[in-house]
This record gives structure tokens, sequence and C-alpha cells, in this order.
């Protein structure tokens, strides 16, 4: 169980300051601003972020497309280290807590009407690396959205309730899920209408998919993995899926389809 949660926001972020603003008026939070921006690992203090139990990064999100977006996902990367932490290493993450807070921040969107948002998951994707559970909430995708109020209130009381909420479900079913784009539509109706907790997402497009990958995903994952989910038709060509198959059978892990699952 978490006990001890801390809330990080860069002071260069408008959307994090405008999340952090915001959650004052929920209570009392531990919050830590950083001078600089909150991706790179060298710019926190480990020592004070080692001290709680569960991080919530509060931040901005940017997209080529600028599309109004809520979204939610674990940090760490699968191959290079383009935006901070390290090549091929992932932060630890909790099925359960990114199911729950999944589920308010679509619940409270909807409540307050943000119906130009697209609230969805992204896959697990840059730094920083730190060494306790986590999660990044981001509003996107430019400084209309980012200086949004309503967007930064929804998001705040998400978070609020995500933290003062927290159930462990022993009902769950937990998963490392694997295939698809990168904001992932077939595990957000998964991870919203079903009992399936999903923690690491690896896409479709960190093939070719390896061993350490999908071992990384497995060991950074708080609870005990129940299954990998697979998005079959967002996993390439057959050749590459029956690559992926032959892999997955070192882990004596159950695999599901994401057609498998009841939504």
């Amino acid at each position: 169980m978490h006990k001890k949660y801390l809330i990080v926001a860069s002071k260069l972020d408008k959307a994090g300051i405008n999340i952090t603003t915001q959650l004052s008026q929920f209570g009392e939070f531990k919050f830590y601003l950083v001078d600089k921006e909150i991706i790179y690992t060298e710019n926190l203090d480990i020592e004070k972020i080692n001290s709680y139990d569960f991080v919530i990064f509060a931040s901005k999100h940017k997209s080529e497309s600028n599309e109004k977006t809520l979204s939610v996902h674990t940090p760490g990367n699968w191959r290079s280290a383009d935006l901070g932490g390290e090549p091929g290493k992932v932060c630890k993450s909790s099925a359960l807590f990114s199911k729950q807070i999944f589920e308010k921040l679509s619940k409270n969107a909807g409540q307050y009407h943000l119906n130009n948002y697209k609230i969805t998951m992204e896959a697990t994707h840059h730094g920083p690396l730190i060494d306790k559970p986590c999660i990044f909430i981001e509003i996107g995708s430019t400084e209309n959205e980012w200086t949004d109020r309503r967007a930064a209130f929804v998001v705040a009381k998400t978070i609020s309730e995500a933290i003062t909420e927290f159930k462990e479900n022993p009902y769950n079913e937990v998963a490392v899920a694997i295939g698809g784009p990168h904001y992932c539509p077939n595990f957000n109706k998964i991870q919203l209408n079903s009992n399936v907790a999903i923690s690491h997402i690896i896409p479709s497009y960190a093939v070719p998919i390896t061993e350490e990958m999908i071992k990384e995903a497995i060991d950074k994952t708080r609870e005990e993995v129940d299954f990998i989910l697979l998005d079959w038709k967002g996993l390439g060509k057959a050749d590459k899926k029956q690559e992926l198959l032959k892999i997955l059978d070192r882990f004596y892990i159950p695999k599901k389809k994401t057609s498998e699952i009841k939504k």
C-alpha cells in the first residue's frame, strides 16, 4: 500500500504549475517543484524522491498533431533514451494505480464536459528513471490546453481521488501489454471496461521486441503479472508475431489477445 505520495512538477511547465495550483483546493499534498525539466533524472533530488512510496509527475504533453489530450503513462525507455532516463530501462509501475487513475480521469473529464479532449493512456516512454513506482499525468498539446483551468481542475481532482481512494484490489488481473500504436485505443478500452489492470505498454514501434524488454516490463510491475496482453493486429507481420510468441514462451506466463478480453 502506498502511504506517502509526492507530486512532482517543473517550474518551467505551465501545465504542471496549473495542475499543482488547482490541487491545493483538494487538501494537503506533498509537492516537489523542480527548477528544470522533470524528464531528466539529473534534474531531480533523488534523496527527496526516495523518501516517498509513490511519485506522480504532473506535466504538459506535446504532440505533432496538437490534439487536445489528457493522458497517463509510466516513464521509461524500451530502446534509446532521447528524452531523459536510460536506454532499455523503465520505472516501476503499479497496474492497479494506473487503472484506477485512468478510470477516474475518464469519469471526471465526462462529468466536467471536457468533451473535446481525448482521454488516453500512452505507451511507456521518456525519462526520468527513478527507483519508486510512478506515473505521469499530462495535459496536451499546446499552450492553450496547458493553461486551461478546467482541464487542470479535472487532472487535479483525478490525482486527489486516485490518492485518497486507492484500493488494493485482489480481483483485478494484472497484465503487461504489447503491441498497437503509442496512444493505445484497444488497451484504453480494456483498462476502462474490464477487470484487467495494465501496467507497462510496449508499443509496436519498439520492434524488434526483445526478451530483455519483456523481462524489464514484468520485473518493473509492482504487482504479480497474471498474463501478457497482446494487441495482435497491432503487432506487425506474421513472422514478427511468431518470433514474439517464441520469446514469450520463455516466461511461462499466459498470453491473451485483446479480442479475448470481455469489455
